[in-house]
Order: C-alpha cells, then sequence, then structure tokens
C-alpha cells in the first residue's frame, strides 16, 4: 500500500479520539459521583471538552457559545447555588412526590429512545457537509441567528425565563429573612441556663477534643475525668468520614490508667 493509498487522518479525527474518552469519564463522573459538587464539575469537563470538539470541525461561534454560555454561566450558576444552599443534606430514599420513581423512569426510558435514534440517524444519516452547511442561509452564524429568533423563538424566551428563575431562587435560598429580631447575649444565656435546668445540658461552650486524652488531635475525642468520652466534643464530619480516632479503644486506655491511679491512691489512705 503506497502513502497515497492510505487514509487520511484531519486533525479533527485527532481531537475526537482525544475529546470523546474524556467527555465519557466526565459522564461518568456525572451519574457516579455522589458530590452534587463533583458532579457538576464532570458536567462542565463534559462541556469543555465539547467546545474543542467544535473549534476542530471549524465552529468558532459555537466553540464561544459552548464556553462563555454553557460552561462560564449556566455550569457555574449551577455551582454558585449548590455552594449558597449546601449540599450537606443526608440522602433520603422517602418519596415526597408520588408516582417518582415512576415518573424518573419513564423520563430515562424516553431519554435513552432519544439518544438511541439521535445517534442512529447521525450514524445511518448522509452527511451534509460543513461547507453547505455554512453556506446556507447566509452562514452559520446567520442561520443559528434565524433559528434562535425565528423558528424557536418561544422555547428560547422560555429558557432564559428558566435562568432567570433560577438565579432569583438561589437569592432568595441564600438570603432568609428574619421573621424575628436576632437573639443577643442575654437571650442567648437565658437559653442555655433553660436548657440546664430542663436536660441538664451544660450551659458553657463544648468541650475541645484532645482534652484530658493522650492525643492534642481534633480527631481525638474529649475524655471526661472519669475516662468516659465527652460524645459533645466528638466532630460529626469526621465521624462520617471515619478519621476519628478509635473511642472506644482510647477509653480502654485512659480507663485503664485512671483504674490504676485510683487504686494506688486508695492504697495510701489505706496505709495512712
Amino acid at each position: 500500500m503506497t502513502p497515497a493509498m492510505l487514509p487520511l487522518i484531519t486533525g479533527a479525527e485527532v481531537t475526537f479520539w482525544i475529546c470523546a474518552p474524556l467527555m465519557v469519564l466526565g459522564a461518568l463522573g456525572l451519574v457516579l459521583f455522589r458530590k452534587a459538587v463533583y458532579s457538576a464539575l464532570s458536567m462542565a469537563f463534559v462541556m469543555v471538552n465539547l467546545a474543542f470538539l467544535y473549534a476542530a470541525m471549524e465552529g468558532p461561534f459555537l466553540f464561544a457559545v459552548q464556553v462563555i454560555v454553557y460552561t462560564g454561566a449556566i455550569m457555574m450558576l449551577f455551582l454558585f447555588v449548590l455552594m449558597l444552599v449546601g449540599v450537606d443534606a443526608p440522602d433520603s430514599v422517602v418519596e415526597t412526590i408520588k408516582g417518582q420513581r415512576l415518573m424518573a423512569a419513564v423520563a430515562a426510558i424516553g431519554l435513552l429512545a432519544l439518544i438511541v435514534l439521535g445517534v442512529g440517524g447521525a450514524v445511518t444519516g448522509v452527511a451534509t457537509g460543513l461547507a453547505q452547511a455554512n453556506a446556507a442561509d447566509g452562514g452559520n452564524v446567520q442561520g443559528i441567528a434565524g433559528l434562535i429568533f425565528g423558528r424557536y423563538v418561544f422555547a428560547f424566551e422560555l429558557t432564559s425565563a428558566l435562568l432567570i428563575t433560577a438565579a432569583v431562587g438561589a437569592m432568595v435560598l441564600a438570603h432568609a429573612t428574619r421573621v424575628k429580631a436576632k437573639a443577643g447575649q442575654r437571650e442567648l444565656a437565658d437559653q442555655r441556663m433553660k436548657a440546664y435546668a430542663t436536660t441538664g445540658a451544660h450551659p458553657g461552650t463544648l468541650p475541645s477534643s484532645g482534652i484530658f486524652a493522650r492525643h492534642n488531635s481534633i480527631a481525638t475525642p474529649a475524655l471526661l475525668p472519669d475516662g468516659s468520652i465527652a460524645q459533645a466534643s466528638v466532630s460529626s464530619t469526621l465521624a462520617e468520614r471515619g478519621a476519628t480516632v478509635d473511642a472506644h479503644e482510647l477509653n480502654q486506655i485512659t480507663g485503664g490508667t485512671f483504674a490504676a491511679v485510683t487504686a494506688i491512691r486508695d492504697a495510701e489512705e489505706d496505709e495512712e
């Protein structure tokens, strides 16, 4: 086979085979990550690679729109909403909407059918060609403008209203209206003393980790003078991550030390 007979590999094909696997990995991360922030970043990663594909196929307008509008505006809006609202709420398997799982299954089947039909039509259909597509309607940019502000103007305006609603919703959730005056030092002290009288909660500050313990670390729970664990000093965040020191083992070590000291002290008192 002569060099002239070898298949010509274009820059667009090389870009596709580089960006396509990365887009698949980003899409898998979008689905598999348990943290919403990581999923949003994975989606932004997919959009950036898609912009590179637009650039490789000589679509500078779509490249700029993909980076500026979708990656730079919409995805950053999602991230801001997640960071403002917070993602610390635990996952719940209780259906708050009746038939939620059924509707989700129907939507998933419809989306899968749409993807299969779209990919099948793109593979089996006849390619128009970039030159012919850009020549229609006075050019690529003019053709997109005609579709957005002509045929699909209602959907375009509806999407704009949806984005504005999302921004307003983020502001409302982040800046909750105060319905009563902020409690001062006297009110807070009264609340602590009331809790101490009713439930026995200590009115002072929470015990710091590492106190009465053998380690000076935030991952070490505090120990009371009798060697027991002060549960109020255990960091809930570190406990969920499994990064705390084994409280049971620490309690046994310190409890044994306290028992030995107590035995020595009792023996000295008996001798006296």
